[in-house]
């Protein structure tokens, strides 16, 4: 059995959080006789001293930050553990945060959310779309529930959803399309490339050939869509985002030898499995079924 209770750690993060024991008090209404109480307390049944004085404040010693850092994991579990126990008692999450990449099929997520909204009409779903690195970013930082990214997630499992088809294309009065013959990398490089900024803020990466001397850097993967349909450069864009465009005539695979065509596997990652409420697991099971469900294929002769 543990001598030191879950309290005592509390109590001392606490105090190294805030900088000493009177803010301390004041953060989580104790007195600070208490906390000083608890903290020397934990001392003596460790025998090893956690805090000394550094001026009119207290800092951890070596042991003591070493100590803490292990700590801090129970502390984080047993709130995990209690907030387990408060789902489980309401019964019902009253929001869902879910992040995914803009590659994925938007009609499959449309219908997900759709059979979402008529099992849970009273459950608020927050909806980001992100790029690349953004996703996972919001996963590490606790701000989504659930994760939809063609990127892995260290520390994270995830279930696969998909494989997206992306497309080299460009407007059929583009200068790369008037050439009349099949293409490799060494002719694009002349050419703008439109890319998506990741929108992620502290690891943001690119993503794709990006050798072109000409390159546009946007946000959003309709506006690279409307600037392909206005000839101003060429990219690799989903097929499900394009079909459309495709079916019509505004855009055009390009004929490229190689690399025309690539596919990225999609998956969707949980913050914390254990911890999904009903409404969560049913948004999973949605947007699972709609992803299985295939989104068919356009096939280009040309560059397969």
């Amino acid at each position: 059995m543990s001598r030191v209770t879950l309290a005592q750690w509390q109590m001392l993060a606490a105090v190294v959080d805030h900088g000493g024991f009177a803010r301390a008090a004041e953060a989580i209404h104790k007195s600070p006789s208490t906390l000083n109480h608890a903290v020397h307390k934990l001392e003596e049944q460790l025998g090893v001293r956690v805090l000394e004085p550094a001026g009119r404040q207290v800092r951890l010693t070596e042991a003591g930050e070493m100590l803490l850092r292990r700590a801090r994991q129970l502390i984080e579990s047993a709130a995990a553990l209690e907030e387990v126990a408060g789902s489980l008692a309401e019964g019902l999450e009253a929001e869902v945060v879910l992040a995914v990449d803009q590659v994925f099929p938007p009609d499959a997520l449309a219908r997900a959310l759709a059979t979402f909204s008529a099992a849970y009409p009273h459950v608020r779903v927050q909806l980001h779309e992100t790029v690349l690195n953004g996703g996972i970013e919001m996963l590490y930082d606790g701000r989504a529930d659930l994760v939809i990214s063609g990127l892995s997630a260290q520390g994270f499992l995830g279930e696969p959803l998909a494989t997206v088809r992306f497309v080299a294309v460009a407007h059929p009065d583009h200068p790369l399309h008037r050439l009349g013959r099949p293409l490799d990398l060494r002719d694009l490089v002349q050419h703008r490339q439109l890319v998506v900024r990741d929108s992620a803020l502290r690891q943001s990466m690119d993503a794709g050939w990006l050798k072109a001397e000409q390159r546009w850097t946007l946000s959003h993967l309709e506006t690279s869509i409307d600037m392909l349909e206005r000839g101003l450069g060429f990219a690799w864009l989903p097929e499900t985002r394009i079909r459309q465009a495709l079916d019509t005539g505004r855009l055009q695979p390009l004929p490229l030898t190689a690399g025309g065509i690539r596919e990225i596997p999609v998956q969707l990652i949980h913050r914390d499995r254990d911890r999904a409420g009903p409404a969560t697991r049913f948004l999973v099971g949605a947007l699972t079924s709609e992803a299985q469900r295939g989104t068919g294929r356009v096939e280009f002769d040309a560059i397969e």
